[in-house]
């Protein structure tokens, strides 16, 4: 944070106009990638370099302008920072540093848009007097390389990084999706059942009391016993209808039936028995061996009991879910293992898909895994890393040729993943039938940095880490590409450690 005396002195010195030569010697003296040059080399930078000076919160150059020169920052600091990343700087340059257009740089254009932070004052060496300056100072060659390769690392540090915690925050999402429905279900269940049992008991106790003061409960007792037997011994949904409508339609017949026979609350009871196998001939026969009042209640405690039981399982088949999500997770970070695993590769596909299951729902998958397709030695996690890119990829393309269609019951795309074998090596297919890869674009998209989508959704290297990672495996990834069929296929040896 700049104090009031140091703002006051950078007001003075864009005030003040052109600094004398030894002042710009004595501030190049500071400079640490400068350090050793000998008080002619100072002078010559002095001499042939020009002054920048500008005031807080200046742009100096927008992203993709192509450079000017180098940059020797002699007070101040510039924030570099990438139209897709907000406000996430990029890189910053402090004073005393060497930045923009080095001499032996390829560098095409700015990465990002830069700003002054508080004031600026800065010593600019124009790209033509690069040769000149190495002649006249022979040690700048060494010096701009060494900046050159820390420049290398510390971008590609700080982009990786970024990667890494975008695809973390999407993880995160979907996870926290696919957590929250069975979480929810459960909590409202288990909320529900508190007072549901109280219910049941009372109409348990009333059912008891009725059926022994008519003498009718091994009746009961007998046909509840056929009753739930039939049920269970359904083995398919037939009686249950899929549609919301049809389903609506059977819970008026039993409210119906309810209702004609004079029992309280039909509506309760309807919507309880028409989600459950129970049919009207169970309680026609009901009816035939109990009286009015006895058929009442007894209709009504079934009904709880069934209810009762349906939380219960609810509560129970939600925390299934999330432990298997859980172990899911485990799988897919392959946590407490070594770093080299021997791999199943379906397993590997399926582990990732658990992860997009909220982005699932009306995209048809279907798996073509070969059987004979042995295990391979990898490392696992970060596999996993590569079909997330894959499949996120193939999703995001789906969405946009699908957008359009409003039918639930129609898939909004396919998605296809295949792996088979080829002599020593695997062979691992994600397909899709999206838009399509425009084909001025097919040979860029692996590029660093290069991205498709709009700014903020993406930082242009997925599949350049996918490259990586199949590269580190000794492996390769191609792509094939048209309107409707897009396919990405890795290749990977079993063995990496033989691969050659």
């Amino acid at each position: 944070m700049e104090t009031s005396s140091e703002l006051d002195l950078g007001q003075s010195a864009l005030a003040a106009g052109p600094t004398p030569v030894p002042e710009i010697v004595a501030a190049l003296r500071k400079v640490e990638g400068l350090d050793g040059l000998s008080d002619h080399d100072y002078l010559w930078l002095a001499h042939n370099g020009t002054e920048r000076k500008v005031g807080p919160g200046t742009m100096i150059f927008r992203e993709g302008d192509p450079p000017l020169g180098m940059n020797i920052l002699l007070a101040g600091e510039i924030h570099v920072r990438r139209s897709q990343s907000g406000n996430l700087s990029l890189f910053i340059a402090r004073v005393g540093q060497l930045s923009g257009l080095l001499p032996y740089s390829r560098m095409k254009g700015y990465g990002g848009n830069g700003y002054s932070v508080g004031y600026a004052w800065s010593l600019d060496i124009a790209k033509e007097k690069f040769p000149e300056m190495l002649a006249a100072i022979p040690s700048m060659a060494q010096r701009c390389v060494s900046v050159l390769l820390n420049r290398v690392r510390e971008v590609t540090r700080i982009e990786m990084q970024a990667e890494k915690l975008t695809a973390l925050g999407k993880l995160a999402a979907n996870l926290a999706h696919e957590l929250n429905n069975p979480a929810s279900a459960a909590q409202r269940s288990a909320a529900s059942l508190f007072g549901e049992l109280r219910s049941f008991g009372d109409l348990k106790q009333q059912l008891g009391a009725t059926l022994a003061r008519t003498g009718q409960l091994e009746q009961y007792q007998d046909w509840a016993r056929r009753t739930r037997e039939k049920m269970a011994g359904y083995t398919s949904r037939a009686i249950l209808p899929d549609n919301p409508l049809d389903l609506s339609d059977r819970e008026e017949l039993f409210r119906a039936w309810l209702a004609a026979r004079g029992i309280p609350e039909p509506w309760v009871i309807a919507s309880v028995v028409a989600e459950s196998p129970m049919t009207i001939a169970h309680l026609e026969e009901l009816a035939t061996l109990l009286s009015p009042q006895a058929l009442a209640v007894s209709a009504a405690a079934f009904s709880s009991s069934l209810r009762v039981e349906r939380m219960a399982e609810t509560v129970v088949n939600s925390t299934v879910r999330i432990f298997d999500l859980i172990s899911a997770i485990k799988d897919y970070s392959y946590m407490d293992q070594a770093p080299i695993q021997e791999i199943d590769l379906a397993q590997s596909l399926d582990t990732t898909l658990t992860m997009f299951n909220s982005r699932l729902d009306q995209v048809l998958v279907e798996r073509q895994y070969d059987p004979a397709v042995p295990h391979i030695s990898a490392y696992g996690s970060e596999l996993n890393q590569v079909w997330t890119e894959l499949i996120e990829n193939a999703l995001d393309a789906m969405s946009l040729t699908h957008a359009s269609n409003g039918d639930p019951a129609v898939p909004r795309g396919t998605l296809r993943l295949r792996t088979s074998q080829l002599g020593e090596m695997v062979t691992i297919e994600i397909w899709n039938d999206g838009p399509g890869i425009p084909p001025e674009v097919v040979s860029r998209i692996f590029e660093p940095f290069y991205t498709t989508k709009p700014p903020g959704q993406g930082l242009g290297l997925g599949l350049d880490s996918v490259t990586r990672i199949v590269n580190k495996h000794n492996g390769f990834v191609t792509v094939d590409s048209k309107p409707g069929a897009t396919r990405f296929q890795v290749r990977l040896p079993i063995d990496r450690t033989q691969a050659y």
